[in-house]
């Protein structure tokens, strides 16, 4: 997509967004013909598309809280902030992930050893699970999300143009592809919580934030600065507890 402007890169994000979604046989078609380096595509293209799921999840969940089913949990600045960057963050470790896997993969099922094409294949065909995270503005809407799996298709649609897999092929190299790569990006997950939860937790319980739980009518929980929790009943009635479940003095 080269070196472009500000306004024009915008464009062009646009353009190949709308080309992948609605006409991807065409687009995956020019896309086989480029050379972009991933670098390029990471930075020009994916970049951005992958901050929208987590700015968006960030503000929806500062404006109206997080949850459904009558619960709806605040969380406080800090905390939203947290796990908006995390993540961000896991998003674009799992688009590496994903490309290495889908090269890895490829000449496994009669495709090619080419791992920028890789990259450009996983990064176009993410698009769908990208642009929907604009539901995420919108807590209630979040089931919306499963329209992301769009992308499953759209990476079908794209393996043989772009890595060379023979149609008979495409959809076991889609499906093993998609299976090694939630593995991995299971893991990774699991390392990078093992490191980011106590900053989660101070985030919700920090000395000038707190979180709370609205639960309708069934009553709210608020967690306070001074570590002590509040449970409000359905009839008002409250009683605080410290973290370790006793009644403070």
């Amino acid at each position: 997509m080269g070196s472009l402007p500000e306004n024009t890169q915008a464009s062009a994000i646009a353009t190949r967004a709308k080309g992948i979604l609605l006409d991807p046989s065409a687009e995956w078609a020019k896309i086989a013909t480029e050379t972009d380096p991933p670098k390029q595509v990471f930075l020009r293209y994916a970049l951005p598309l992958a901050l929208i799921g987590p700015v968006a999840s960030f503000i929806g969940g500062q404006l109206f809280g997080l949850g459904g089913f009558g619960i709806s949990i605040n969380l406080s600045l800090t905390a939203g902030l947290t796990i908006a960057v995390i993540g961000f963050v896991l998003s674009l470790v799992s688009l590496w992930l994903i490309a290495f896997v889908a090269n890895f993969l490829s000449p496994k099922f009669g495709g090619r050893d080419d791992f920028p094409a890789a990259f450009r294949l996983v990064a176009y065909g993410w698009t769908a699970a990208w642009v929907v995270g604009i539901f995420g503005l919108i807590p209630m809407l979040g089931i919306l999300g499963i329209l992301g799996l769009y992308s499953l298709y759209l990476f079908y649609k794209g393996a043989g143009p772009v890595m060379g897999v023979p149609k008979d092929k495409a959809t076991g190299y889609t499906v093993v592809t998609v299976v090694a790569a939630i593995v991995a990006m299971l893991a990774v997950q699991l390392v990078v919580g093992l490191f980011t939860a106590p900053l989660l937790m101070a985030g919700m319980s920090g000395a000038s934030d707190q979180m709370s739980i609205d639960m309708g009518a069934n009553g709210s929980m608020v967690t306070n600065a001074d570590g002590t929790m509040t449970i409000t009943g359905p009839d008002g009635e409250q009683m605080t507890i410290t973290m370790d479940g006793s009644q403070p003095e």
